[in-house]
């Protein structure tokens, strides 16, 4: 019997809560929110600082939500909650 193992996606899924929709980030770019968080922890208000990234859209033939490539968007590491999976 082969062994199941966990394939890790080369994104990781956020919250905007500016924008109220779904937003995934590259894992890469991820570390940027990390350094943002750390950097600022307690501290009021927040400074603005934006990362790159791809909107969830509605797939109608498999009524499901899908990763926009088509459009490369700018969103504040503030407002961004990432969503527990």
């Amino acid at each position: 019997m082969g062994i199941l193992r966990n394939i890790k996606s080369d994104y990781e899924i956020y919250e905007n809560q500016g924008m109220e929709c779904l937003v995934a980030i590259q894992r890469d770019e991820c570390r940027q929110i990390k350094v943002y968080r750390k950097k600022y922890k307690g501290k009021e208000p927040l400074p603005s600082q934006t990362i790159k990234g791809y909107k969830f859209v509605m797939d109608e033939e498999f009524e499901s939500l899908k990763i926009d490539f088509s459009k490369e968007y700018q969103f504040e590491i503030k407002d961004l909650i990432k969503v527990k999976g």
